[in-house]
């Protein structure tokens, strides 16, 4: 017999009671509890649609976890704490092998994260789906991209260009396995939560890597109205990224998306406080440049010589 919306969301989405919020699933909105005293609430949305986002290929538990994990990447851009999500899901039939590891993927994070499902939608339609999510920062700390200053240093998490890897190589007719490195990177994130925690009171600005590193530091600086200069042979290239043309393997890094790092200023005298978090969160940061006065972003070599940027962030209507 056919499952129908309301059976599809008891027997997949619903969890019981809200566990900290006044009330979840089950009707017309959520009602979120006040948050610690003088924290603002940040709120964030991302839409996953088939043949975009993620593969159709793709393994619904990477789905499910990727779904969560752009979103948990915005909050922790801003220095928030997770707390809440709503999920809107497009299904065009309902399959209930996909949904039950859809929902595993997405759970397994959720859970992590001690973030829960509230409410939402479903309906038939192409493959999508949309989840706002919600998070608690105390508003003097949020990390805001409008409050990059000349002379902070730029610091960015992890590596770049791997995701972006395994895109071209499909664009190319190149197929990755599943477990191949790139690919892992591509569907699955990891949202950095606990380093946009570490950063309160020490960055300044900060930013998901979404759209490429070389676009996402632009909204940093238009936003902030400085400059940047970016030594190329700083950044952290992912080693996937081995043995491509220079000219390739720098436009992958710099401006493939899907990242999923956090790109942040901060002071000079927080180096030592910046390092210190990295070590204990087992997690590698590089310095890769500097804020200046100024407008736009000037890539440098390791001599100082100014290098052409080829291509500035993925935009979805370019």
């Amino acid at each position: 017999m056919p499952v129908g919306e309301f059976e599809l969301i008891a027997r997949y989405f619903e969890r019981g009671p809200a566990r900290r919020e006044l009330l979840g699933i089950g009707d017309d909105c959520a009602l979120l509890a006040p948050g610690a005293r003088g924290d603002a609430l940040a709120v964030s949305t991302d839409l996953l649609l088939e043949g975009r986002h993620f593969f159709a290929d793709a393994d619904p538990v990477s789905v499910g976890h990727k779904a969560l994990a752009v979103n948990l990447s915005d909050l922790a851009a801003m220095g928030a704490r997770p707390r809440a999500f709503t999920l809107a899901l497009a299904l065009p039939a309902v399959d209930e092998a996909w949904l039950a590891g859809f929902c595993r993927g997405l759970f397994a994070l959720a859970d992590r994260h001690d973030c829960e499902l509230v409410g939402g939608d479903t309906t038939r339609g192409p493959l999508t789906a949309c989840i706002t999510v919600f998070g608690d920062v105390p508003a003097q700390a949020a990390l805001r991209r409008d409050a990059a200053q000349p002379d902070d240093d730029l610091w960015v998490s992890g590596t770049v260009g791997a995701a972006a890897l395994a895109v071209h190589d499909r664009s190319e007719g190149r197929e990755r396995a599943a477990d191949d490195p790139a690919r892992r990177r591509l569907d699955w994130p990891e949202p950095r939560v606990a380093l946009g925690l570490a950063l309160r009171h020490v960055a300044r600005a900060a930013i998901d890597l979404s759209d490429g590193l070389a676009g996402d530091l632009g909204h940093i600086l238009e936003r902030s109205r400085v400059a940047a200069q970016l030594d190329w042979e700083a950044v952290p290239v992912d080693a996937t990224l081995d043995g491509l043309p220079d000219a390739l393997r720098r436009r992958l890094a710099l401006s493939g998306g899907d990242d999923y790092e956090l790109l942040f200023s901060a002071a000079p005298e927080n180096r030592a406080a910046i390092e210190a978090a990295g070590q204990r969160l087992g997690l590698p940061l590089a310095r890769i440049g500097r804020i200046v006065a100024g407008a736009g972003l000037r890539l440098r070599d390791a001599r100082g010589r100014p290098i052409d940027l080829d291509g500035h962030g993925f935009d979805h209507f370019a």
